[in-house]
């Protein structure tokens, strides 16, 4: 791990768990991975104090696990798990959505931001971009998240959509990224609540974790697959 820039002391605890983060997002910390205290202190050169708070913090956020006697390591979640993110997701924000109202009530001048957001994140998916589509991505889904008015509900989403990327980052490394991947809805959503038509938003919503979930249908096969080639390896060996 290298350091991507200076940390100053006023905010080495943030500074510390946004660096980490960046690297988990962008794949270069892989799940498993281990590492303790001591170590992030000497490679930022900092004492152990704002380290071990932000490492605490990246553990709330359930990006690590820790131990006792072995320190951190980078948590590895299952597509067990990412199913249940995806299908978390999808319960609260339909559930937010399925309001008495038949409109979306947004702002105007909201939606610009968004919109732009919106097209920055196709633009990268497009492009196979991935170090660039997560940052747009994340960035998209909690300015969109403000409309909920709920904070609580805002952080529970974006912890999600962090904890999915996490997941998913090294995966989509290993294999080319297209639209049987990725998904490109974002625009498609923005103008669904810029029409303010509630089913429509759902539609959109519908439609997104439609295709995570065909990706985790994919992702089993793929390891179920894996699994039995490795049974048959290992049988041949024994003969």
């Amino acid at each position: 791990m290298v350091p991507s820039g200076g940390v100053t002391r006023s905010t080495l605890r943030q500074q510390i768990a946004d660096a980490l983060r960046d690297e988990v997002l962008a794949g270069r910390l892989r799940p498993g991975r281990a590492f303790t205290v001591k170590q992030i202190a000497e490679q930022y050169g900092v004492s152990a104090t704002p380290v071990r708070e932000a490492l605490f913090d990246l553990s709330a956020q359930g990006l690590l696990s820790s131990d006792q006697h072995r320190g951190f390591q980078v948590h590895e979640f299952t597509t067990a798990d990412y199913r249940a993110m995806v299908e978390a997701r999808s319960l609260v924000v339909e559930g937010i959505f399925r309001s008495p109202a038949d409109q979306v009530s947004v702002r105007p001048e909201a939606l610009g931001p968004i919109r732009r957001r919106a097209a920055e994140a196709v633009r990268a998916a497009k492009g196979g971009d991935l170090d660039v589509l997560i940052g747009y991505d994340l960035r998209f889904w909690r300015e969109l998240g403000a409309f909920v008015l709920n904070p609580y509900i805002t952080a529970f989403l974006t912890k999600l959509r962090v904890q999915a990327w996490a997941f998913t980052v090294h995966r989509l490394r290993g294999e080319h990224a297209d639209e049987h991947v990725l998904w490109f809805g974002h625009e498609e959503l923005v103008e669904a609540i810029a029409g303010g038509d509630r089913d429509q938003v759902l539609a959109a919503m519908q439609a997104y974790y439609a295709h995570a979930l065909a990706w985790a249908d994919h992702l089993e096969a793929q390891e179920a697959r894996e699994a039995g080639e490795g049974r048959e390896a290992r049988g041949a060996h024994e003969t």
